[in-house]
């Protein structure tokens, strides 16, 4: 018969526990999970940011440049950026240093959402056990449009 167990074993594996920068290199590619943004996501957001402009909240708003229901390109990169914290850096990212932004079509409410990430660069800090890593993030639609690029630079931890 199985007892319970008196203490956490701390040597176990984390699930979900992210990549630490030794375990990265140089030209990597990963993807993330898709993600169909909803209404909800959008008024969540915009009432969480105050970003409270007609395009955003006004179905049908007549001085709009497009049909649909455009979403805040910051939106699209919290999402985007939701998975990457989840899954790549969980538990070893260490700091955001750097962000360049393009924000390249619009994504609209309904539209699903995916990236991918390349690792274009890596240097260990003078600090035992960190690294800056440099990324570019290309972000799609369901269509296969292009719609964001983005370059990060994060600190992230490593083995000592």
């Amino acid at each position: 018969m199985n007892t319970p167990a008196q203490a956490i074993d701390r040597s176990l594996p984390r699930l979900g526990q992210g990549y630490v920068w030794q375990d990265l290199t140089v030209g990597q590619c990963l993807r993330t999970f898709a993600r169909t943004v909803t209404e909800t996501d959008l008024v969540n957001f915009i009432g969480v940011t105050g970003m409270l402009e007609a395009i955003f909240i006004e179905d049908g708003y007549e001085g709009a440049a497009m049909a649909g229901r455009p979403v805040p390109g910051a939106l699209t990169y919290a999402l985007i950026e939701g998975f990457i914290l989840q899954t790549m850096i969980q538990g070893t990212g260490l700091a955001m240093l750097e962000l360049h932004q393009k924000i390249l079509a619009p994504v609209l409410v309904g539209d699903t959402i995916e990236a991918q990430i390349e690792v274009t660069g890596i240097r260990p800090t003078s600090k035992s056990g960190r690294a800056v890593v440099d990324s570019r993030i290309d972000v799609f639609n369901q269509r296969g449009v292009l719609v964001m690029t983005y370059t990060a630079t994060r600190l992230l931890a490593g083995r000592a």
